[in-house]
């Protein structure tokens, strides 16, 4: 869900409205503990430097974000744009040139997959690339194949902490590739296979969105937890399962819940 009032100059900045609590809830939390701008070991970030760019569409993670990695001084990260959708970010990535771009996956516009698309040409350049490092509330196997088969050199979720998000920033410049521990067997097992993953027609019926909800919905969260890890309203999280039902023909949160184990979606 993008954020009607987020506005990106003509050099890829926001303006800053977006606030954290006094507890360091909402984005920060999610991005790690709060308790500070988190700091690379040694004296300060030792000399590194890297340019960043956020693209998310809650202005409450970016600034979250922000807060936890933005202080160069100590994390050696510059975030230098931010970005709220598909074509905000093109621009931005463009005008900007980035060492490393943070990517949420569920964009408006088309997705991460669509932002590494019309980024491909600047991440092939051999002088100055641009390198991609998804970071995501999704653990969804499809999400992480499909924004490494796009380019992406990693995939990290949002549980990660500011320190070893910084890390992984830096693992990335240099040309690594990085993963949250238990998704890099996704991508292992997707890489190892020659066939191709078989189409499902009714879970291709679904919005990105849509499929976030079902997910949290068939892992037993109630609309309210739904609601607050996604930043939506509790009556767009009720609409989406309704439409969810409607297109996978189902009645009730029991049946979704037995349809995506089915899957093994959950």
């Amino acid at each position: 869900m993008s954020d009607p009032t987020d506005t990106t100059d003509a050099n890829g900045t926001t303006d800053a409205n977006g606030t954290t609590d006094a507890n360091g809830t909402n984005g920060a939390a999610e991005a790690g503990e709060a308790g500070g701008p988190a700091q690379t070991p040694g004296d300060g970030a030792g000399g590194r430097r890297v340019r960043v760019v956020l693209v998310d569409d809650h202005r409450m993670f970016r600034t979250g974000v922000q807060a936890e990695i933005g202080q160069t001084e100590q994390t050696g990260v510059e975030v230098v744009g931010e970005a709220a959708d598909v074509d905000q970010a093109v621009t931005v990535i463009t005008a900007t040139r980035p060492e490393v771009v943070l990517l949420d996956v569920h964009l408006p516009g088309g997705g991460g997959v669509e932002v590494l698309r019309r980024c491909a040409p600047l991440m092939a350049d051999a002088e100055r690339p641009v390198r991609f490092l998804a970071l995501s509330v999704s653990d969804a196997a499809e999400d992480v194949i499909g924004v490494i088969r796009g380019g992406a050199r990693g995939y990290v979720t949002k549980t990660i902490t500011g320190a070893d998000l910084v890390n992984s920033i830096f693992r990335v410049q240099e040309g690594d590739a990085v993963f949250s521990p238990r998704l890099a067997g996704f991508v292992l097992d997707a890489f190892a296979s020659t066939d191709a993953p078989p189409v499902d027609e009714d879970l291709d019926r679904l919005t990105q969105r849509e499929r976030e909800v079902l997910r949290l919905i068939a892992r037993g969260y109630a609309y309210k937890e739904i609601a607050k890890q996604l930043f939506i309203s509790v009556k767009t999280v009720e609409s989406h399962v309704s439409a969810v039902l409607r297109k996978l023909q189902l009645s009730n949160r029991h049946e979704l819940t037995r349809w995506a184990t089915a899957r093994r979606l959950v």
